[in-house]
């Protein structure tokens, strides 16, 4: 009896072991072990496309693998740029995936796509492409110098800036004081450079004047008024007189400024002394003059000062300084 009882019991253990061994086998075999696969990539679209940056769309499926991704872009299909590796984690399903790329070029045609690797092997998402979006055309604008002195050539230059602006025609127009005239082309149109650098020569501004410059043609750019102020031109000279310690200092004023004050200035290192002054006198239609006789408590550099009145068509000027010996 006993000996059939463990026979029996044998063969039950060999039973289950070999039950046991039907089950375990195929998942602990490599043979038998399902190859990983590699993540998917999905080329999605771009958004807040800029004139030098945008934002990159796509997803990735890790597959249960860990994985990073990248967008690939460019202006060709060769790309040439890459965004850094991301972790796109190690889960079953897609998930939404972006980036930022900057520094790009305006109105200029990018390709990119989306690539996604693990230990499982690397994918590579469809080709996609997307256009930055133009610089809107805009302008500064400077005379040079300013204030000018009257009857003497000044320049106005500039730059105009964004998309196109190389080797675009533009037109210097101006509105004379009192400014109630409107603004009038000057000369012809000028043609910027490469970099979108202008400068207009003007000749025989007389009185102070707003300028600007306009686009030719489309778009239409208007730059922001300047105002060229023209200041008074002053001749200054000194001559002796017989009245031991005094000089007479006396000049010209162009145009015609009669009743604007004349100061006389000796000038000193950071500084200067008042010593004196007038108004100016009748001249002619174009021409006033000063003159006066001062007591000469100093020797040195002296310059004449033209303060011009309110009148709004010219600004006040120093004349070049003489030396009194």
């Amino acid at each position: 009896m006993g000996s059939r009882v463990a026979g029996s019991g044998s063969r039950v253990v060999v039973a289950l072991l070999l039950s046991v061994g039907a089950v375990v086998l195929p998942a602990s075999t490599a043979a038998g072990a399902a190859k990983a696969s590699a993540p998917s990539a999905t080329t999605g679209g771009v958004s807040h496309v800029m004139f030098s940056s945008a934002i990159l769309n796509g997803s990735v499926d890790a597959r249960g693998q860990t994985t990073a991704y990248a967008f690939q872009y460019g202006t060709t299909r060769a790309y040439g740029a890459q965004t850094p590796l991301a972790a796109a984690g190690n889960g079953t399903i897609a998930i939404k995936v972006s980036e930022t790329v900057g520094g790009l070029q305006p109105d200029t045609v990018y390709h990119y796509r989306l690539i996604a690797t693990s230990s499982a092997g690397t994918t590579k998402g469809g080709d996609r492409t997307f256009t930055t979006v133009k610089v809107p055309l805009s302008v500064q604008l400077v005379g040079a110098p300013n204030p000018v002195e009257f009857g003497n050539p000044f320049f106005v230059e500039g730059t105009l800036m964004g998309t196109g602006a190389a080797n675009h025609e533009i037109l210097l127009e101006a509105n004379p004081f009192p400014y109630s005239g409107g603004f009038k082309s000057v000369g012809n149109p000028e043609v910027t450079n490469a970099t979108g650098g202008f400068s207009f020569p003007f000749l025989g501004l007389n009185e102070n004047a707003q300028l600007r410059v306009v686009t030719v043609g489309k778009p239409l750019v208007i730059s922001p008024v300047v105002t060229e102020n023209v200041a008074v031109r002053v001749s200054f000279h000194v001559r002796r007189t017989r009245r031991r310690g005094y000089v007479r200092l006396y000049g010209d004023v162009a145009p015609a400024e009669v009743g604007a004050l004349v100061g006389f200035q000796l000038l000193r290192p950071g500084t200067s002394v008042n010593e004196g002054g007038t108004v100016v006198k009748v001249g002619t239609a174009s021409v006033s003059s000063f003159s006066r006789i001062v007591r000469l408590r100093h020797r040195g550099l002296y310059r004449a000062l033209i303060k011009v009145s309110n009148d709004g068509a010219h600004v006040s000027n120093y004349s070049p300084p003489i030396l009194i010996r």
